[in-house]
């Protein structure tokens, strides 16, 4: 059995909060029960799902979490969908996965309707309630093994269709442990949860980690204002850039004593993190200070989990990402292949996943063979830095995608991120994102897209492109810029910058 169920079935008598909802506060002990029922009704003689993909399209609440623990302990792997996500790439992610099976909460069940000609969409809520097989569940979670699939998740497919990376119980286990060590985590932990739970980040990293340590998790949807005051209930919050960035919209927008309060009730939380894109410095430090402290920003990916995260005491790095968790080995390689203080980041670990499903010329080009034989690394296609002369003591700082943030002009290497976070300094500029598109005189020309802050003063281009040219080499200033009424995201609120590319390609070229 792996680690993953034995450590879920042991906590089958405890009565402590597992999850708190819109419903109310479900034990450890009723979980457990639902996800047993959950596996008792798959299994039906079977003795192991032997990785067959069930899907989940279901509510972000505890009857996620049985249903999550109840295809495990049958020895299935989940893959999880999204309300938010058309009927078309819904039916492409059960097909590519070869899904048979699809449990659906009763919210959703207009949205699996289409699923039915391919899948059996089974109604969730009947099966909380059948007859338990403790026996046939316990055979089942032993027969699944460390290295049997646990999870399916899809990339963002910024670069093409997305691929399911297959991510075992000895991946969730190993990241239970690291993460839930690194930030602290223990049984008096409420986790303040409204991430989407059909990405790494809101699934593995927060939610199995919080449930991993014996914490109480809170599971709720993304408002601004409901969750400046939930925070009072709270002991950790995990979010993204643009959770912080709306976050602070309502804060500017309450009243004084309405912002004291959410000051105090985030002053009290005794951890916030950012992920999944990199956290502006600008918000950075506006969390400083209303809460005294910086969010903890770390470094993860579909593929790996958390790789690298800023330390949970010490000194934290604005812009920077922090050092390797334990097990985790790293190196910066240069466009040559050789090690370098700039470079692609690539890692090897316990915590790496198994390939991409049914992807074998992918999963192949994803890692290297070590020539020194210590095992296959994992390309990440982040291009990082990190200073030599410090050696272990320095932080990593992730500089942007390789395919998409770092940007070749005029012979020059340019980060986007570095010349985002300039001109979110501007008090005009309320988003922005800088990408490179094709120019017979430049390689790559250098366009930034803007959405104007109302009311933030004089925002043309001839102002922005001063601004950044008083603070950045002259090279680094975009060629154009483009002001959107809003830029292209994807549910985590990253800006698709592929998409953006192709949206602004007209308006550029036309000028």
């Amino acid at each position: 059995m792996s680690t993953l169920t034995s450590r879920w079935l042991d906590r089958a008598t405890d009565t402590r909060a597992a999850v708190l909802d819109g419903s109310g506060t479900h034990s450890y002990a009723t979980v457990v029960s639902g996800s047993i029922r959950v596996a008792s009704w798959l299994l039906r003689g079977r003795r192991s799902l032997d990785g067959e993909r069930v899907a989940l399209l279901v509510a972000p609440d505890a009857r996620f979490v049985e249903a999550f623990f109840g295809v495990l302990l049958a020895g299935g792997c989940v893959v999880v969908l999204s309300p938010l996500h058309p009927a078309p790439e819904t039916r492409y992610f059960c097909e590519d996965a070869e899904v048979r099976t699809v449990f659906v909460s009763a919210e959703h069940a207009q949205l699996a309707a289409p699923l039915a000609a391919t899948c059996d969409v089974e109604a969730l809520e009947p099966l909380l309630h059948t007859s338990e097989e403790i026996g046939a569940v316990t055979a089942a979670a032993l027969a699944a093994g460390g290295d049997a699939p646990a999870l399916q998740l899809y990339t963002s497919g910024t670069t093409g269709k997305p691929k399911g990376a297959v991510i075992t119980h000895t991946n969730l286990e190993v990241q239970q442990e690291l993460v839930g060590a690194a930030w602290g985590f223990g049984p008096t932990d409420t986790l303040l949860h409204a991430l989407p739970l059909h990405h790494m980040h809101g699934l593995a990293i927060a939610l199995l980690t919080a449930l991993g340590a014996g914490a109480a998790t809170r599971l709720t949807t993304f408002d601004a204002p409901a969750l400046w005051e939930a925070m009072s209930e709270a002991t950790v919050f995990m979010g993204v850039p643009a959770m912080y960035h709306r976050l602070f919209v309502a804060f500017d927008g309450a009243e004084e004593a309405t912002r004291a309060r959410w000051s105090d009730n985030a002053r009290a939380l005794r951890l916030a993190t950012s992920g999944s894109a990199a956290l502006p410095v600008t918000l950075a430090e506006r969390w400083r200070t209303i809460t005294g402290k910086i969010p903890l920003e770390r470094f993860g990916m579909t593929e790996i989990g958390v790789g690298i995260t800023n330390r949970l005491d010490g000194e934290r790095f604005p812009g920077c990402v922090g050092f390797p968790l334990p097990s985790v080995e790293t190196r910066i390689v240069g466009d040559d292949g050789n090690v370098a203080e700039t470079g692609e980041l690539w890692i090897r670990g316990p915590s790496v996943f198994a390939g991409y499903h049914r992807r074998d010329a992918e999963t192949r080009s994803a890692f290297v063979d070590d020539p020194d034989g210590g095992g296959h690394w994992f390309k990440t296609g982040d291009t990082v830095t990190r200073d030599a002369s410090r050696g272990t003591e320095a932080p990593f700082k992730i500089l942007g995608r390789t395919s998409v943030d770092i940007l070749k002009s005029g012979g020059y290497k340019l980060s986007a991120l570095e010349i985002e976070e300039v001109l979110r300094e501007h008090p005009g500029v309320g988003e922005v994102a800088v990408v490179g598109l094709p120019d017979e005189a430049w390689g790559e020309r250098v366009v930034a897209c803007v959405v104007r802050r109302e009311g933030g003063g004089d925002c043309d281009e001839a102002a922005l492109r001063g601004f950044v040219r008083e603070r950045l080499a002259p090279y680094k200033v975009p060629k154009d810029v483009l002001f959107l009424p809003e830029l292209p995201k994807n549910s985590l609120g990253k800006v698709v910058k592929p998409e953006l590319s192709a949206q602004i390609r007209g308006l550029v070229t036309g000028r």
